[in-house]
């Protein structure tokens, strides 16, 4: 009798468990079913990446071979890690890597808290048309190309430009302002800023809306004035974005764009200006060295990913992680 009644048991078990998972593929299978058209969607998105973004790295093997154009990528001779060695052996090329460390470092130290700070000061404005109007003189430059700002930083600059009439008029002598390199330094991180601080201030003003307001009235009624406000509910609010466009800054630091600095540049101020993607352009696709500029633009992708993954790893720590 016990015996039937544990083979009963076991039976019963067993079924359960077969209903239950036939319902599990029922639901992951309608799940599926339902999430098709989002697919279809994201295939685009996929493919995308998969040719414009993984395929071109195979290319990077030509970093360890003498590339030439007879040859082709396949057919050069292999010379293993004789251009790295190359590379940072020229004192050119340290130097270069250098200038592109300093701006950008420079760039996220200036240029990051900016958004920050214009997000709050537009979200604390209560007249609407007046918010909507600086919003959208802010946002205006990131449309613009850096041709059109690098003409118009120029102009502004130049020998005879706007700030030089003004110089000249208060201290009688016009200042080389593109010609001196921590004056252009100021320029090209003051030029970033206006460009991108309107665009990247969005990000932060949505990250805004996710704040309670009765956080702030309740505040506001225990005597918390405006800067008390911001420093223990709005920069708390918005630290998850802060901490994520952080780490996404920190994997740009050795990017610094081609067209903000070629704009920019001139020989004179060569020694700060010349930077890694300006040196690819020039020695590279003008020069013909394209494996040593490969090996260069891999060393630059190799530390942007360590930047990344330490970044990361540091926010992880206090639980604001990217992944």
């Amino acid at each position: 009798m016990k015996a039937n009644t544990s083979s009963e048991a076991v039976l019963q078990l067993d079924t359960s468990r077969q209903s239950g998972s036939s319902r599990r593929r029922f639901w992951q299978t309608r799940r599926f079913k339902n999430n098709v058209p989002l697919w279809v969607m994201f295939v685009p998105v996929i493919a995308f990446y998969m040719i414009f973004k993984y395929t071109p790295m195979l290319g990077l093997v030509i970093a360890f071979k003498n590339y030439t154009f007879y040859e082709g990528v396949w057919g050069s001779q292999w010379v293993g890690m004789d251009n790295f060695t190359n590379l940072f052996t020229q004192a050119q090329s340290v130097q270069i890597i250098r200038n592109t460390l300093v701006l950008s470092i420079l760039s996220v130290l200036v240029s990051f808290p900016f958004p920050i700070a214009l997000a709050i000061m537009l979200n604390e404005v209560r007249n609407k048309w007046f918010k909507k109007s600086v919003q959208t003189l802010v946002y205006l430059p990131y449309f613009f190309s850096w041709v059109i700002v690098g003409g118009l930083v120029v102009t502004i600059f130049a020998q005879t430009g706007v700030a030089n009439v003004v110089v000249e008029k208060l201290t009688g002598q016009a200042f080389p302002f593109l010609f001196k390199e921590w004056s252009w330094v100021s320029i090209f991180l003051g030029s970033g800023i206006w460009k991108d601080a309107g665009f990247n201030a969005i990000i932060y003003l949505a990250a805004l809306t996710s704040i309670d307001p009765s956080l702030y009235e309740a505040a506001s009624m225990d005597g918390a004035g405006k800067w008390k406000q911001i420093r223990h509910i709005t920069l708390p609010g918005i630290s998850p974005t802060i901490v994520i466009m952080l780490i996404l800054a920190m994997g740009r630091v050795m990017e610094v764009g081609f067209d903000h600095v070629y704009v920019l540049q001139n020989s004179i101020v060569s020694g700060i200006s010349e930077v890694i993607s300006t040196y690819i352009y020039a020695i590279g696709l003008q020069g013909g060295q394209f494996s040593l500029t490969a090996a260069l633009g891999m060393f630059d992708s190799l530390v942007a990913l360590t930047l990344v993954l330490i970044s990361n790893a540091i926010a992880r720590r206090f639980n604001k992680g990217l992944w």
